[in-house]
């Protein structure tokens, strides 16, 4: 999985069309970024752009973002609704894959030490970038607003991390900048079946971390109550990180619990939905579903999803697709309006189209391969004949936990499943992997040779090329091996009426296996080098040696449940 941050600063200005414009085209610019929203409002004259990508392009187009935010806002002018320090007024990181928030941290530190450096913006630390502990609140650091800057800047307990001093022209233009890092929110109301704005708001308090006022005999309508030094008792709710109220829809009728979770690691969504439903039936409600407001992680719904299936104790061995689909339903994300994960999830919209393989269908794939293309070729076929069999493999095992009578074995099943689909899923990979291989060495002919250093670079990566070619089969075999052992327990342990099917499973994946292995032969062979070439021979030969012992188990096996 590759590293994913989002990035969602707000700009100053949220009328000027033309201004917003430039600034999203200046994020745009940067290759590997996709902007994912913009929301411009009037009234607060401000406009929050959200945008995704790996660490260095985000940064770099952040960068630029707040380089063209400089050269076209003037703060001197700026009047709006919202809060606000500079014509760049907030710019969080917020880690969505592969990444942590302490890493996130880094780079906003890194993101504002270079817009100070380079643009002269003065910038403060905020949230988990913080460098001082009051600053992780947002509210501190922008305290007073841009009309204070003067005095914060000249002040050394209230100056910018980055900057400081004078208030000068440039500042005067451009105001502070503040930079953070901070969890991923997501926004989500819980739909009851009521119109009552009080029950709702009643069962928001039950559950928001900050909760509700303590007031003599636990009532709604005691008097307040308060410690010692005279300030109000508050009585906590149950979920930590959630930020939560009540309140009626007109376009739908209905009340809600309208909440901002932020933090998933603490309180991830199917979390927050069984505590909502379980507060509101305290109260005589009922939760009939839930609409996520904006974007979420792929994560989420996959937490969510697995946690229904344990809960139905169903296999967990699915396709990512299944997860997902599990999760919308089990709390009903469509009782509003369609829930569509490819407009939802963050890593789905980040998806470019691209013409695989794996995408065809089974004919287009065979035609492909019949074609007079050499690619795809037989090490794509072999790859093709490992998923086959790793599919095989957890369909039996997915068929086994949830065979009548062995309820009480689920997870041993499920357990088998999800090896099988990390397998399946790297054996697809695999299939385009094979064939990218072989297109590597192609485009390598059609690089110059006019001169000894144009042919020496030809040569050097020809070499590389086929070495990688050679590779590539062999990482076929070691994924088709592993999906042996899995055909094995289905075979001796599950479901005997698809004993034939771990068969077919052990026959496909050998098939695979020595097909691979002569695609890691063909290319070694047209190595000049054969010094690396050994070591992938003599692990290539090992695999199939082993490989014919697991077949020969596994069709040893089927043969016991299938003798006439």
């Amino acid at each position: 999985m590759a590293k994913l941050i989002e990035c969602v600063p707000n700009y100053s200005e949220g009328r000027n069309k033309a201004v917003i414009e430039a600034i999203v085209d200046a994020i745009r610019s940067v290759e590997g970024v996709k902007v994912l929203d913009i929301d411009p409002g009037e009234a607060t004259n401000r406009t929050v752009v959200t945008f995704v990508g790996a660490p260095e392009p985000v940064l770099e187009a952040a960068f630029r973002g707040a380089a063209k935010a400089q050269e076209l806002i003037d703060m001197r002018t700026h009047h709006g609704a919202h809060p606000r320090s500079g014509a760049t007024d907030v710019l969080p990181l917020i880690p969505v894959s592969d990444i942590t928030l302490e890493e996130c941290a880094a780079l906003a530190r890194q993101l504002a030490e270079r817009l100070y450096n380079e643009l002269g913006i003065p910038c403060y630390c905020y949230e988990a970038a913080a460098f001082k502990p009051e600053r992780r609140n947002l509210a501190v650091c922008r305290e007073g607003e841009y009309e204070a800057l003067p005095e914060k800047m000249a002040d050394p307990d209230r100056k910018p991390d980055f900057g400081g001093g004078l208030f000068t022209e440039k500042v005067a233009r451009c105001g502070a900048t503040n930079v953070g890092a901070r969890g991923f929110l997501v926004a989500v109301n819980f739909n009851l079946n009521t119109t009552s704005t009080r029950r709702a708001m009643a069962v928001a308090f039950d559950v928001r971390e900050k909760g509700r006022k303590a007031r003599e005999g636990g009532s709604l309508t005691g008097k307040l109550l308060k410690d010692e030094n005279g300030n109000q008792i508050w009585i906590p709710g149950t979920l930590k990180g959630c930020k939560a109220i009540g309140w009626y829809i007109d376009e739908y009728g209905i009340a809600q619990v309208s909440m901002n979770i932020t933090d998933i690691d603490k309180t991830p969504l199917h979390v927050a939905f069984e505590e909502v439903c379980r507060a509101a039936a305290a109260r005589g409600l009922r939760v009939t579903g839930a609409e996520i407001v904006g974007l979420v992680p792929k994560r989420v719904l996959l937490e969510a999803g697995r946690f229904y299936l344990e809960k139905q104790q169903r296999s967990l061995g699915i396709s990512e697709a299944e997860i997902v689909k599990i999760a919308v339903k089990s709390m009903s994300l469509d009782d509003l309006k369609p829930f569509n994960p490819k407009e939802k999830v963050i890593e789905y919209l980040m998806e470019e189209p691209a013409r695989r393989l794996i995408d065809l269908t089974v004919e287009g794939f065979a035609r492909e391969t019949a074609s007079e293309s050499a690619a795809p070729g037989g090490g794509s076929v072999s790859a093709t004949m490992g998923a086959f069999a790793a599919a095989l493999a957890t369909m039996v095992a997915n068929l086994s936990s949830h065979k009548r009578g062995w309820d009480s074995r689920w997870k041993e099943f499920s357990d088998v499943a999800v090896q099988g689909q990390a397998r399946l899923n790297s054996l697809l990979r695999l299939i385009d992997e094979d064939t990218a291989a072989f297109n590597r060495i192609m485009d390598v002919f059609s690089m110059p040779k006019g001169t000894p250093e144009e042919k020496e670079a030809r040569e050097k990566a020809l070499e590389e090329a086929t070495l990688y070619a050679a590779r590539v089969p062999l990482m076929t075999m070691e994924e088709a091996l592993k999906t042996l052992p899995l055909a094995l327990a289905m075979a001796r342990e599950g479901n005997p009426a698809s004993a034939s099917d771990a068969g077919v499973a052990a026959l496909a994946a050998l098939a695979g296996i020595r097909g691979a292995r002569l695609n890691v032969r063909i290319n070694a062979a047209s190595l000049k080098d054969k010094t690396p070439a050994q070591p992938l021979l003599e692990r290539a030969d090992e695999i199939v040696a082993e490989a014919e012992k697991l077949q020969a188990d596994i069709l040893e096996a089927v043969e016991k449940h299938i003798e006439l």
